[in-house]
């Protein structure tokens, strides 16, 4: 049995480009992350809802690997497009960014004419049909154009097999040639489209705007990640060539750029806490945090920056709901005072989620200064950090936040002794030590599980059994599966303890696998029901280290 991975992050907020539903998409690294979701965003625009670019920064910064991506975006955002709403019923092709935002107005389209297959005219079958020496490429449908080096005829494909095509309208004079290099040839008229934004391009060769082709444009552009398109089919001649219905005016140039406008990033005022929540609309159009109900991998979230109740308690009921995650959540940077804080979190109460504050100091590359950041990006790259190096069982705490410079609040240890143990860990600046996180305690008034590594270690134990025991499923259910079942989870739990994760200086101190007759009744069995009973004994981190000494007298004995 393999453990799951702990590791594995999952973030939500705005962005400068990226889908607004779906499944989240994975980034390895920030340079992923920009490609797909763009770069930072303006305070100007966004304030302290712009955040996510910097939190997945410094989640790689400080030691994660793995993140998964959920974009946000106001509900009045634009998508730039070829065409407004007063022309969208003219336009041939209505071509689209693939998803709001003003990023979609740096999208170019050239557009140049192709072929894609020729041949010459052997022999004149009848009126219209032809004899070729090869058919191959030419579809029904398609508009072709018959070239003798001095003039040019077009037609259209009404018939095309067994090297033979028959055409809409026959072609003007002498077209047969059976000459070894032809003069005279019979050619497809299609276009290659380029995509260009920034530093990416997409490149479709030899499109065709007949549906009934295999390179129809809308198949074809389909898999861009730049643009939707949708071709307009009552629009032109459709005697003229493909090229030339999409150049219109410009028809018989070489080439032809479109340009896209009207792209929008939306307003601050229209986002709310249900931008963030999200719609459950079926499989593939989830948005928000319901997005991630699809994802069975992410094991930490966080929405850096928002602070909005609702969001927070409809984030922290999502991992609740599927036990398999846990929550990093920020503290408002404004709430700086103790009772402001505790105020803050008294909304919460839950085992699946953890709390810190203040923010960060780091600097910000897009507008070249030191900025305050919310501290949950980095956090769960500690978190992250942490589970590769030592493991889940050890506390995320006592670890130094990489690429900080200052705190927006600086605590002493008495607010520490009144705010940790209410749940609420706060990051600290020690002197020759650095910045560090200095708490690991949940949001639970649960004394079981007040402490963060214990949580986490029991989703990772919990997921990884729930992974490694698929294979009972359907087998027979009987002693010989229960002591299979047994003996795996033993071997797994074994490997548990000695990695230091468990209490106990034998395995029955630290855990126990029960599966047979006392765990189920015939009726479980009867119905199907396998019941295993686990307990294991985690290790708790020394939270609070204590030496007592005491004055040796000389006489004393």
């Amino acid at each position: 049995m393999e453990g799951v991975s702990t590791s594995t992050a999952g973030f939500l907020g705005l962005a400068e480009r990226g889908p607004v539903e779906g499944l989240p998409d994975l980034v390895t690294n920030f340079g992923d992350f920009q490609r797909l979701f763009g770069a930072y965003l303006s305070e100007n625009a966004f304030g302290d809802y712009r955040f996510l670019a910097y939190a997945v920064e410094h989640f790689f910064i400080n030691g994660g690997a793995r993140a998964y991506i959920m974009r946000v975006a106001p509900p009045d955002a634009k998508a730039a497009t070829n065409y407004t709403a007063d022309d969208e019923d003219s336009v041939l092709l209505k071509i689209a960014a693939k998803n709001p935002g003003q990023w979609g107005e740096k999208i170019r389209l050239l557009f140049t004419p192709a072929s894609k297959a020729k041949t010459p005219i052997l022999a004149i079958k009848g009126d219209g049909v032809y004899k070729v020496k090869n058919n191959a490429g030419f579809n029904v449908g398609d508009i072709v154009v018959f070239d003798d080096g001095d003039a040019r005829s077009f037609s259209q494909v009404t018939m095309s097999q067994d090297n033979e095509i028959a055409l809409a309208e026959a072609l003007p004079g002498d077209v047969v040639d059976t000459a070894l290099l032809p003069t005279k040839t019979l050619n497809t008229c299609e276009f290659t489209l380029q995509v260009f934004y920034g530093s990416e391009a997409e490149t479709y060769e030899k499109l065709s705007l007949n549906i009934a082709a295999p390179n129809y444009i809308e198949k074809k552009v389909a898999r861009s990640n730049i643009i939707t398109l949708t071709h307009n089919q009552g629009v032109g001649d459709p005697q003229d060539t493909p090229f030339d219905r999409i150049a219109g005016d410009k028809a018989g140039e070489e080439q032809f750029w479109v340009s896209l406008t009207g792209g929008s990033d939306g307003s601050l005022s229209a986002l709310s806490a249900a931008d963030y929540i999200g719609e459950d609309r079926g499989p593939g159009k989830r948005t928000g945090i319901q997005a991630f109900i699809d994802n069975d991998e992410v094991s930490i979230m966080a929405v850096p920056g928002v602070t909005d109740p609702n969001v927070q308690l409809s984030l922290v009921a999502h991992c609740e709901n599927l036990k398999s995650r846990f929550a990093v959540l920020d503290i408002p940077r404004d709430l700086k005072k103790v009772a402001d804080v505790q105020t803050h979190r008294n909304i919460f109460d839950t085992d699946y989620a953890a709390m810190y504050h203040p923010w960060l100091q780091v600097f910000d590359p897009m507008d070249k200064r030191n900025i305050f950041i919310p501290p949950s990006g980095s956090v769960v790259g500690i978190y992250a950090r942490s589970d590769n190096s030592r493991g889940v069982y050890k506390a995320p705490a006592n670890e130094v936040v990489r690429a900080c410079v200052g705190l927006d609040c600086q605590y002493n240890k008495g607010e520490q002794d009144i705010l940790n143990p209410k749940g609420i860990n706060l990051i600290r600046y020690f002197t020759g030590q650095g910045i560090r996180v200095w708490g690991a305690r949940t949001c639970s008034s649960n004394s079981i599980w007040k402490y963060v590594n214990v949580r986490r270690l029991f989703i990772f134990v919990e997921q990884s059994i729930k992974n490694g025991s698929n294979w009972v499923v359907f087998e027979p259910n009987d002693e010989r599966l229960w002591a299979r079942v047994q003996r795996t989870i033993y071997s797994f739990l074994l490997g548990v303890w000695r990695g230091g994760a468990l209490m106990g200086s034998t395995p029955d101190e630290a855990f126990f696998v029960k599966v047979d007759r006392s765990t189920m009744s015939q009726d479980d069995i009867d119905n199907g029901r396998l019941i295993c009973i686990i307990g294991i004994s985690p290790v708790k981190p020394a939270e609070f280290v204590i030496f007592r000494i005491t004055q040796k007298t000389a006489d004393s004995e």
